[in-house]
């Protein structure tokens, strides 16, 4: 069994974050091989270019929020998505994917495969990515 981990290469201009999430996910999963175990870790490497640039359908720029809680009373901290993509163009990203991952030991070894870039990078062409989406 050949167990060799692919790099694949998506452009998220002109994506919808979630449609975009669930392609990720399934290709860290390695939903796609035929030797595939939910106990076992044969996902790909990603890397996301552009994720600037990435599209939300609707209001959810202004009503989607996401909240973190650091265990302290009345500590609970709310933040719209126009706010989140504002700050830091790939969190949003990559909370989607992360969410969309099953939530047990592997999710972190399989977030590390996911690259996520801001513009285009040449840093990852050594690896001979493929692109995700013709």
């Amino acid at each position: 069994m050949n167990k060799q981990r692919k790099w694949y290469r998506v452009d998220a201009s002109k994506r919808t974050l979630g449609r975009l999430a669930t392609d990720i996910a399934k290709k860290l999963l390695g939903k796609d091989k035929a030797y595939y175990n939910d106990f076992w870790d044969a996902g790909d490497f990603v890397i996301v270019e552009n994720a600037q640039q990435i599209k939300v359908t609707g209001k959810k720029l202004a009503d989607k929020l996401y909240y973190s809680y650091s265990g302290y009373k009345g500590n609970v901290r709310k933040a719209k998505l126009g706010d989140v993509l504002e700050k830091d163009p790939t969190k949003a990203l990559k909370l989607a994917v992360r969410g969309m991952l099953p939530k047990n030991k592997l999710r972190d070894q399989r977030m590390k495969r996911l690259k996520l870039v801001v513009g285009t990078s040449t840093r990852y062409d050594n690896f001979k990515p493929v692109n995700l989406y013709k």
